[in-house]
């Protein structure tokens, strides 16, 4: 039997919607409803709109059940990495989520399937209908499957640590070492919803790279791969 295509996405999301149309417009984004002369209320944003909120909750509640003895700020730095677009934007590809999304002429042919920004979007927008369509059950089950389980197995209790460029300045000091140098390599997407792609400098040895919708958010994402390639060399020196 061939499935049609919200059928499969269906599957991938683990919940059989009564009103289909809310999983398509989950995965519309505003380029396409606009090419095709739809209402702005046929694209996703709403729905995106909706999915933060019960997607923060979820978050909350599951990392205050898996981690008791942590402070306010633990969970709140937890839960702030595991909502953040880089995060969201990586669980969507992993389920594939970019080839389902409806997409106008200009966003498809820039790559707007591979965008982190759009899929962290379209990602909150699913949570938002099956919220929508079933209740907090299958907005929980699919949050739980898709992103939580992933990111607490690959990174526990790193989640409670403190923000990646205050780790990364200390790391700097403690080896002596000048301060980390971010800069800004460009800037796509409109200006209510920009992508930012920031490379930082380590001493003049380690340049990293990291996106996000906010110039914080970016440098964020490029100090903790900065830090990951400064504890690789230290595990390497180490084994020497």
């Amino acid at each position: 039997m061939v499935l049609s295509r919200l059928e499969e996405l269906e599957r991938i999301v683990g919940h059989q919607f009564r009103d289909r149309s809310l999983l398509d417009r989950a995965v519309t984004h505003s380029s396409a409803a606009t090419d095709c002369g739809e209402p702005s209320q046929a694209d996703n944003e709403r729905l995106e709109f909706l999915g933060d909120a019960v997607l923060g909750m979820i978050v909350s509640d599951h990392l205050l059940a898996a981690f008791p003895a942590w402070s306010e700020g633990q969970l709140s730095r937890g839960r702030a990495r595991l909502v953040n677009s880089v995060s969201l934007s990586a669980a969507a590809q992993r389920l594939g989520l970019g080839s389902y999304m409806r997409l106008g002429r200009g966003e498809e042919k820039t790559g707007g399937r591979e965008k982190p920004a759009l899929l962290a979007n379209a990602f909150e927008a699913v949570v938002g209908a099956a919220y929508l369509d079933g209740g907090l059950a299958p907005a929980r089950e699919f949050v739980t499957r898709a992103l939580l389980l992933f990111a607490l197995d690959d990174q526990g209790e790193l989640l409670g640590r403190g923000d990646s460029k205050s780790e990364l300045q200390e790391l700097l000091q403690k080896n002596g070492w000048p301060g980390a140098q971010y800069s800004v390599l460009r800037e796509t997407g409109p200006d209510h919803r920009k992508t930012f792609e920031v490379e930082v400098s380590v001493a003049g040895r380690v340049t990293a790279g990291g996106s996000g919708s906010s110039k914080k958010e970016a440098e964020q994402s490029a100090a903790q791969q900065a830090l990951e390639q400064l504890r690789g060399v230290h595990a390497g020196q180490s084994d020497e």
